[in-house]
């Protein structure tokens, strides 16, 4: 398919809205637009990151560490509702009526976020994670969310990919446009591969930035609570409590494997030569490093 061809193809379920595709049946550009006008609180604390790259486990940590109720297994919410999407308020929240500390999660690049944060009011925590993996889990998650076009093989997702034609558009723009502007944002990045070597030390600067202190104990419940074996058994956490008509369960798990590398499975070399040279291009004066590949580091 050509660049032109696949325009169309994603142009039949993604609308394109301030230099970003998003899903046509979870937002409109009203909707988009309205987030920039939200009025942010001191305490509000937003979870971002491109689509794919550690979102539901960082919210399974931070509702863990906001939430008593959660920790202790007393309280029936699940973490949509616990940490709600900002630019798709699926569940028709009254945002303003959330005693804080709210807790948020967003895709959104960093020019489409509530503008009173860029006085670095509020905490935003920033996750990323090596591209090739997204890509792949993102291959994947495709296949399950209904409502869109599904890439007939990894070959065209992988052209649609590193054409920025998904949702959310470029993993280079978002990670990039988020690091150049974080002066403006009150805001810690963290790595999915990091969290992966030492999830505990993850908690643990959360924590510290969200200026919440646990105790030993609790700390323990958090890390425990959001290992990857765990979550996936957890329905709160999984996202098994999503409705068909959002997502298309049969089609596999939304908390798939959880690993770093587990693109040499699917890339071939040539897929991988291309993404290197892209990559080399489009971050070569970026200062963050990626591990790509757990076994080899």
């Amino acid at each position: 398919m050509s660049l032109e061809d696949l325009e169309k193809f994603v142009e039949s379920f993604l609308f394109k809205h301030q230099g970003v595709y998003f899903q046509r049946d979870l937002a409109t550009p009203e909707s988009i637009d309205a987030v920039g006008h939200f009025e942010i609180r001191e305490s509000d604390v937003f979870l971002v990151t491109y689509p794919k790259s550690g979102t539901i486990w960082t919210q399974q940590i931070l509702s863990l560490i906001l939430n008593e109720g959660h920790r202790s297994g007393t309280e029936a919410i699940n973490n949509m509702n616990r940490a709600p999407w900002i630019e798709s308020n699926v569940y028709n929240i009254d945002y303003d009526k959330r005693p804080s500390p709210r807790l948020f999660t967003s895709h959104l690049p960093h020019y489409l976020m509530p503008r009173g944060m860029r006085n670095r009011k509020g905490k935003v925590i920033y996750v990323s994670r090596n591209p090739k993996d997204v890509m792949v889990s993102y291959y994947h998650f495709q296949k399950m969310v209904a409502n869109v076009g599904k890439a007939e093989d990894f070959e065209t997702y992988f052209k649609l990919f590193i054409s920025g034609l998904v949702a959310i558009g470029s993993w280079f723009d978002h990670i990039k446009g988020w690091y150049s502007n974080s002066e403006d944002y009150n805001i810690l990045f963290l790595k999915y591969e990091d969290m992966k070597m030492d999830l505990r030390s993850a908690v643990l600067k959360i924590c510290k930035f969200v200026e919440i202190e646990l105790d030993e104990e609790a700390v323990n419940t958090v890390v425990e609570k959001a290992t990857f074996k765990n979550m996936k058994r957890d329905p709160l956490a999984n996202y098994t409590f999503v409705t068909d008509d959002l997502l298309d369960h049969t089609k596999g798990d939304f908390l798939r494997k959880g690993i770093v590398g587990d693109w040499k499975n699917t890339l071939t070399v040539a897929q991988n030569e291309t993404f290197d040279k892209l990559y080399k291009e489009k971050m070569k004066d970026f200062p963050i490093s990626f591990v790509w590949d757990l076994e080899q580091h």
